[in-house]
């Protein structure tokens, strides 16, 4: 087994296309093609499905891909330990991201991040199952460093670095009683309707707890993939939203009053127990841009 037929392997896993694999890698594709059946027939398994239309991973080829980026990530390792000169952390890192995370400035982070390490590629993915669904890819191998907004007992076997911390604001229409309020308890949003974040969204599983440990359940009548996009359902008379303060984006027609409950919206880092050394350098890079703390397991 050659590393070139894993590297062609990883890449047509991950772009789902023998052409943009090949583009990827600089290769032709004939000779991606080639190296994958060599591959596959080495293995003894069909590691995708290939139609005139689409490629997709079959069974064998899922349980491939993790293994096969912990071989590739180690022998990037191994090169740089014994490159001449000073050492260079290289290596491919998937970093798993969500939207509304403008306020940490990530683009001007990861520029600073990429000139340090010049030898680490960056691939930022996004999950439609937010914090949950990122989590998974990681412990899938599906992303190598996330971001999640969930807590560290949310994420068994996983490394967490908290990176920052945030209350809840309860998002109201500007004309609703309790618009002008100091506060407001979660109790006191009981029979409203809720426009909130499609299941396993961090901000929503930590919301629906605050509900929880107020023992009520506000019932949620309308679901919005961007956070930052509440607030303006919430003017428009979709309902009441709950947010961290972090995250809110202010609309005409709504306005933020502070959730007075105890849990708090924490944002963080997951990574696999033992990171390769470009993943390890991100999550350094990162805590060392944006403050925080690793958290023991």
């Amino acid at each position: 087994m050659e590393t070139r037929q894993l590297e062609y392997f990883v890449a047509v896993a991950e772009e789902l296309s023998f052409t943009r694999a090949a583009a990827r890698v600089f290769a032709v594709q004939s000779s991606v093609s080639a190296g994958v059946r060599a591959l596959e027939v080495e293995l003894g398994a069909r590691l995708f499905e290939r139609t005139k239309r689409s490629v997709a991973l079959t069974s064998q080829g899922e349980a491939l891909l993790p293994r096969a980026r912990a071989v590739l990530d180690a022998v990037d390792e191994a090169r740089a330990a014994v490159a001449p000169g000073p050492h260079l952390v290289r290596g491919t890192v998937r970093l798993g991201v969500f939207t509304n995370l403008g306020y940490l400035g990530l683009p001007r982070v990861l520029a600073a991040f990429r000139e340090r390490h010049p030898g680490v590629e960056l691939r930022l993915t996004p999950s439609p199952a937010g914090s949950t669904g990122l989590g998974e890819d990681v412990r899938r191998g599906v992303v190598d460093v996330a971001f999640t907004g969930l807590d560290p007992q949310d994420h068994p076997g996983l490394r967490y670095t908290r990176l920052t911390s945030a209350t809840f604001v309860a998002v109201l229409p500007a004309g609703h009683p309790l618009a002008g309020a100091a506060s407001v308890a979660p109790g006191d949003l009981a029979d409203e309707r809720v426009v909130t974040t499609p299941r396993g969204f961090g901000n929503r599983v930590v919301a629906e707890r605050a509900f929880a440990h107020a023992g009520v359940a506000p019932r949620a009548d309308t679901e919005v993939a961007d956070v930052g996009d509440l607030p303006a359902f919430v003017a428009a008379g979709f309902g009441v939203a709950v947010v961290p303060a972090d995250m809110y984006e202010p609309a005409d027609g709504a306005v933020a009053v502070p959730l007075d409950a105890p849990e708090a919206w924490s944002l963080g880092l997951v990574t696999r127990s033992h990171p390769s050394a470009a993943a390890a350098a991100l999550v350094a890079g990162l805590l060392d841009a944006l403050g925080g703390e690793p958290v023991p397991r």
